[in-house]
């Protein structure tokens, strides 16, 4: 049990999130995967969640196995093309996940994708967190769309979801 990790997810109000991910953000960010979608035919979800619950934290839960969780949760993996990819952002660890659905196995690698988290890692602990999460789309949007090329039907909501 990590106890720094503990009292930062124990301290950290949901409000926090909800600052830095506003109406306005959240309309954005929206916009964002929309138009992304555009120039390809896969699927992106965006979760945000503020900080795990004390019970998550005692059984040493890491952002990834959340993020999993959440994959399954919102449905990402509910595809035709089994071309869904969430973007999960842990707020009280500034941690990103992404985890896309079995369409880009052995098609995007591990590192490409964890190239995409590093960087929106960056632009949050820049600051930058609205930013963080467009250019996270943008560059798994432009992963997506060298398999999946042109725009598809939609299958999942555009809109971001708070956890």
């Amino acid at each position: 049990m990590n106890f720094s990790r503990l009292t930062r997810h124990v301290f950290m109000p949901r409000r926090s999130l909800r600052r830095a991910f506003d109406e306005a953000a959240l309309s954005a960010i929206e916009r964002a995967i929309t138009d992304t979608e555009k120039t390809h035919g896969g699927e992106i979800r965006i979760a945000l969640e503020a900080s795990l619950e004390p019970g998550e934290l005692f059984s040493d839960i890491t952002p990834r196995q959340r993020a999993l969780q959440a994959f399954a949760q919102l449905g990402v993996w509910d595809t035709e093309l089994n071309n869904g990819v969430l973007i999960y952002v842990l707020w009280a660890d500034r941690d990103v996940e992404i985890v896309a659905d079995r369409g880009f196995n052995d098609r995007v690698s591990a590192q490409e994708w964890s190239d995409v988290c590093h960087r929106m890692e960056q632009l949050f602990s820049q600051g930058a967190a609205v930013d963080a999460v467009i250019s996270g789309i943008q560059a798994a949007g432009a992963l997506i769309s060298r398999h999946f090329p042109g725009g598809d039907r939609n299958e999942l909501s555009d809109r971001p979801v708070i956890l």
